[in-house]
């Protein structure tokens, strides 16, 4: 956290919940863009709206987009970006509740990845929070061994950069702006796209209609009817991920964090409303727990930090 910014647990708890609030809305849309475009044109151009955005809000407010290590913000941004990869090609194949729960794994990797690496002590609470999660996964999926696919731990691996991502923050990005990280995830994910997109002109796959070709097709000139819903994306992720990054900044960081999981309430509601995509009783208690077991490792945490 920046040691300019005062506390203000409050404040970072509604910033948060906010940012939940417009992902959770703005997330459910890719179901209508993976019908006529792909995943690799989508993050260009997302890219291509939010970039100018950005500048002009830097501008504005005098605020630095020039990273003090370019090395560490692009690796971070090369994370984040294979997670929302991941992430979002998951939405075009499996509901909003499995793929938010994936995404929110990230907890247990990043307890696993600062063990393993950073050698960092995990507690006894700790651990029984990754087997509690673990078994919230197995709800959330609610499907029989034989019937899962590929695509039911595409999410999942998504919380895996998700968590390499959040260590990357907090290990090697102290000090970055807000809008330069930001602009550095845009750019990483423009450029992402624009090379995917090469090589599949240079491949030529076979790509199937609908929702199927979203990770294969190549260019789509007639994108008029699904630019509303990139745009209103473009914008919700310059405000979404913007408070998200100012909640950690006013926040503790394993307070904050807790409150994440409000998207676990924002992404089902929406996706109910809008699609009417339906959660059973078991998701709703996989959910659950998952939401505890996070807390319970970013509330450990705290503990841990209060102490030293």
């Amino acid at each position: 956290m920046k040691k300019d910014f005062p506390v203000n647990d409050r404040g970072a708890a509604i910033s948060m919940i906010g940012a939940m609030l417009i992902l959770g809305f703005t997330d459910n849309f890719i179901v209508f863009i993976a019908e006529i475009m792909s995943l690799w044109q989508f993050q260009f151009i997302r890219a291509v709206i939010a970039l100018p955005l950005i500048v002009c809000i830097a501008y504005l407010l005098k605020i630095t987009i020039r990273p003090k290590r370019p090395w560490a913000v692009a690796l971070r941004s090369l994370f984040l970006t294979i997670a929302m990869i991941f992430y979002f090609w998951s939405l075009a194949f499996i509901p909003m509740a499995q793929a938010l729960a994936g995404l929110f794994t990230s907890p247990i990797f990043i307890l696993i990845i600062s063990g393993l690496i950073f050698r960092q002590s995990i507690s006894f609470i700790q651990i029984v929070a990754v087997f509690i999660g673990f078994i919230g996964i197995i709800f959330v999926v609610d499907t029989e061994f034989t019937e899962l696919t590929f695509f039911s731990f595409l999410p999942v691996f998504g919380g895996l950069f998700y968590a390499m991502a959040a260590v990357a923050t907090r290990e090697f990005c102290e000090g970055e702006t807000t809008l330069a990280l930001l602009a550095s995830i845009m750019i990483m994910q423009g450029f992402v796209g624009m090379c995917a997109l090469y090589i599949i002109a240079w491949v030529s796959p076979e790509v199937p209609n609908g929702a199927a070709g979203f990770i294969l097709r190549e260019w789509v000139w007639n994108i008029n009817s699904v630019m509303p819903w990139i745009t209103l994306q473009a914008v919700g992720a310059i405000l979404g991920i913007g408070l998200i990054f100012r909640a950690y900044q006013i926040g503790q960081a394993s307070q904050v964090a807790v409150f994440e999981y409000s998207a676990l309430i924002f992404g089902p509601f929406f996706a109910w409303v809008l699609i009417g995509q339906q959660v059973n009783l078991m998701q709703l208690l996989g959910i659950l727990l998952i939401a505890i077991a996070g807390s319970l490792i970013a509330l450990r945490s705290l503990k841990r930090d209060i102490q030293i």
